[in-house]
């Protein structure tokens, strides 16, 4: 996929804000210091496009980004950064709840989790919800490139067994340094860009 123009179009808190439901929509969760800043900004081929903050917590709006005049990718604030209060955790939870009850034209979620780790409890609340709303799923596994070779199997089997996944359901490997997963997700928007 060549991505020749990225635009950030609506920062939202609410639905009014969002753009109009006339494209399909790929949404981006993960915890706040996953990389999804760098996620995105592999996948519209921009070096700093969207700012990765030494701050986790700082995304605190939906980011509307349209890339080629085709899709949008859309970014919410991460979850369980425990320096945001509760508050404004609650007010973060119902801004990206209306978003997901609300958006007939959100066509994919991808999940963003740590590959060195096992998913946190909040991944796996998150990846419930998603499911609870009958949602489709990639599940994302950043920071490839930092696992050692010799301990990849492991992290797979780790990873799939804590979500109890599905051998259907997408699991992709990625790492923003080395590229790698990179195709798979442009395919992955592909494929849903052709259904009707």
């Amino acid at each position: 996929m060549k991505i020749d123009n990225v635009e950030l179009t609506n920062i939202a808190v609410r639905q009014s804000q969002y753009p109009e439901a006339s494209k399909k929509e790929f949404l981006l969760v993960g915890r706040s210091n996953v990389g999804k800043s760098s996620f995105i900004n592999s996948i519209i081929q921009r070096k700093n496009y969207a700012r990765t903050s030494s701050k986790p917590g700082k995304t605190q709006t939906l980011n509307f980004y349209l890339i080629n005049d085709l899709f949008y990718l859309v970014d919410v604030p991460g979850y369980g950064y425990a320096n945001v209060n509760k508050q404004t955790q609650k007010k973060l939870g119902l801004m990206i709840e209306e978003y997901l009850k609300n958006r007939d034209n959100l066509s994919k979620v991808f999940l963003l989790v740590d590959y060195r780790h096992k998913p946190t409890e909040d991944d796996v609340i998150m990846y419930d919800f998603l499911k609870f709303y009958n949602l489709d799923i990639t599940i994302v596994a950043t920071k490839y490139d930092k696992v050692a070779t010799n301990q990849k199997i492991k992290q797979d089997k780790l990873i799939k067994e804590t979500f109890k996944m599905t051998e259907e359901e997408d699991f992709v490997r990625f790492s923003s340094l080395t590229k790698k997963g990179r195709e798979e997700i442009y395919s992955i928007i592909e494929n849903k860009l052709e259904e009707k």
